[in-house]
């Protein structure tokens, strides 16, 4: 039986916390579906077409992982496509007790499914997209911390 995991967020941009999780995630499960989560109350800097194509740029290595995006609960995505893990990383503190809640929620959804936190590597624990974009608004090196094509990205968006 194939264990499939989905890593669920945003992902706008996606960075190399995202990456390194992505590349984590595989430890847990035998397939890992990134999933790109549509959500109608945000103005995203990039379309939901455009951060797949970033996070498929980021790991085109690995055979195991798969990018789709959903609209709607996790809970009922994760049914959808056979996942019994979500995997979430966990920056600081403070995101536990949103990350707490959302794990006990999707669980009473969809009682078998489990969540499992991963803690970024040492040198990302503070990157988060928000914080990317906006160095990268006011021109700032990114490089180092998004995928190369994230970068072009991020530079095209912000200095057409």
């Amino acid at each position: 039986m194939t264990r499939t995991a989905i890593y669920p967020g945003s992902f706008d941009p996606p960075t190399r916390g995202h990456e390194d999780l992505i590349r984590r995630s595989l430890r847990l499960a035998d397939r890992v579906i990134v999933a790109v989560a549509v959500n109608s109350a945000k103005q995203p800097l990039f379309a939901v077409e455009e951060r797949l194509a970033m996070l498929r740029a980021a790991v085109p290595d690995e055979p195991n992982v798969s990018f789709e995006s959903f609209d709607g609960l996790l809970a009922e995505f994760a049914v959808r496509v056979g996942a019994t893990l979500i995997v979430r990383g966990l920056r600081a503190v403070s995101d536990f007790e949103y990350e707490f809640q959302m794990a006990l929620m999707n669980r009473r959804l969809h009682p078998s499914l489990e969540t499992v936190f991963l803690v970024p590597a040492v040198d990302l624990t503070y990157l988060s997209s928000s914080l990317v974009r906006e160095v990268a608004r006011y021109g700032g090196d990114v490089s180092g911390l998004v995928p190369a094509s994230v970068a072009d990205a991020l530079t095209a968006r912000f200095r057409p």
